[in-house]
């Protein structure tokens, strides 16, 4: 009998979490050798990088349907539901059509569980998901996002045609070091012999390791700065209108409807992966202005209410939420922001906060549902230290932070330096920030 939709849902939390790593790509090869090495049966492209990577897969994704492709997209985490992780044609699969590559895999995936020392992680299991439903699609072109770190992680058993990475800071510093410099040796391993690498601008010790790489296995590296980059940028209504310096000749007057330097340089990225994967030709720029002006990134700076307004960002790190914090004072000019802050407890929360301090007129700490979510009375804590108790309140509901926030924000008394109106911030967690999206009734995307 086929299972529904949360009765999969239940079988795919029951395994290893995301959290939990062994480094091996053993169990991830042996479910793909079962399935036919679905992986192989499309080119890839591939993504790491600390953050921008969803962005960047979704600016992508979009480039290449504006080219009559027809793509499969993974990225992680989600927002509000497993579905948004796997997207054929730039939509979430279906529930029904989630079910069925759980189903397809399903059998293959208890073989494998029974033959190793460890069973397959639910990411282990998502991959193998995503990389069978592009196959039986079928897809012309994968983008794809790793889940953490790169040479071991899961999706690292695809060659990607084309790899794309991002900016590197310190995230998952338990897993992955603490300096960029050795989390660049990881990422690393995504880079593949004959591929284009698109590189974006990094710290000279990280740009370091990753020239290393490209020249050990023979790939070809384009770098931003270099080879393409952002020629222009002025803040928009909606977004910004942007200049790129793509790989074969500029593309002038793009409307892109995010806001932010940083998905100005995404763009950029994405661009570039693009060009390189289409053997580097010029795009026609009015297909590219059209396929811009069309991307969306829920959860990114995203404006879910006016009046007071409140934006949704899923800044997890400090890397960031510094990009955050002035793609907000770039855009918008809140007086007070009001911070609704939700954190996960392994990540370097005391840096998000003195980040988040001069900007925020106020923080609301409160948490979401997940049991790594860093409890509200120990957030605001930490937030009395760096903000002084006056401008810290404690709220764990998240239903009730957000309407406290908005409260402030909207009376704006007490501010005497307020020169326009308040606005709230909900951000430190991917879920966090999914957890709200589902409260202001924000669609799966």
């Amino acid at each position: 009998m086929t299972p529904t939709y949360a009765e999969v849902e239940r079988a795919l939390l029951g395994r290893w979490p995301e959290t939990r790593l062994e480094p091996s790509l053993d169990r991830i090869a042996a479910i793909c050798r079962l399935l036919g090495d679905p992986q192989a049966a499309y080119p890839v492209i591939h993504l790491t990088g600390t953050n921008g990577k969803t962005s960047t897969s979704r600016m992508i994704d979009t480039l290449l349907r504006a080219l009559d492709l027809r793509t499969g997209r993974f990225t992680s985490p989600h927002l509000q539901s497993m579905t948004e992780r796997i997207s054929l044609d730039g939509s979430p699969l279906s529930e029904a059509l989630f079910v069925d590559a759980f189903a397809d895999v399903a059998a293959y995936a208890q073989i494998v569980d029974d033959s190793s020392a460890h069973p397959l992680s639910y990411f282990e299991m998502m991959v193998a998901m995503a990389f069978a439903a592009f196959a039986d699609a079928p897809v012309d072109v994968a983008v794809v996002e790793v889940g953490m770190g790169g040479s071991w992680d899961a999706t690292n058993v695809a060659d990607g045609q084309v790899a794309v990475i991002t900016p590197i800071g310190v995230d998952h510093a338990s897993y992955l070091g603490d300096r960029p410099e050795i989390i660049a040796v990881e990422k690393a391993g995504i880079i593949k012999a004959g591929s284009h690498t698109i590189l974006a601008e990094q710290e000279p010790e990280v740009m370091d390791v990753l020239m290393r790489r490209v020249l050990d296995v023979g790939s070809i590296a384009l770098r931003e700065g270099t080879d393409f980059g952002v020629n222009s940028r002025v803040t928009a209504l909606g977004g910004q209108q942007i200049g790129l310096q793509g790989l074969s000749g500029a593309y002038d007057d793009i409307f892109l409807p995010l806001h932010g330097a940083h998905q100005a340089h995404n763009a950029a990225y994405a661009l570039a992966a693009v060009e390189a994967f289409t053997g580097s030709k010029q795009l026609d720029a009015d297909l590219v202005r059209d396929a811009f002006a069309q991307v969306t990134s829920p959860g990114r700076l995203e404006v879910v209410r006016r009046s007071p307004t409140v934006l949704l960002d899923a800044a997890h790190n400090p890397h960031g939420a510094q990009a955050t914090i002035e793609a907000v004072q770039d855009a918008f000019s809140f007086s007070p922001l009001i911070g609704v802050v939700g954190v996960m407890g392994d990540k370097d929360v005391e840096e998000m906060l003195r980040v988040f301090e001069p900007v925020m007129a106020e923080i609301v700490c409160t948490q979401n549902s997940t049991d790594r979510a860093m409890p509200a009375v120990e957030l605001a804590e930490l937030a009395a230290d760096i903000f002084g108790e006056e401008r810290v309140t404690i709220a764990s509901r998240l239903d009730e932070a957000l309407e406290r926030a908005v409260l402030k924000a909207d009376a704006a008394e007490g501010y005497d330096d307020a020169i326009g109106s308040g606005g709230v911030l909900v951000t430190g967690s991917v879920v966090t920030v999914g957890e709200a999206r589902m409260l202001f009734g924000g669609d799966v995307a």
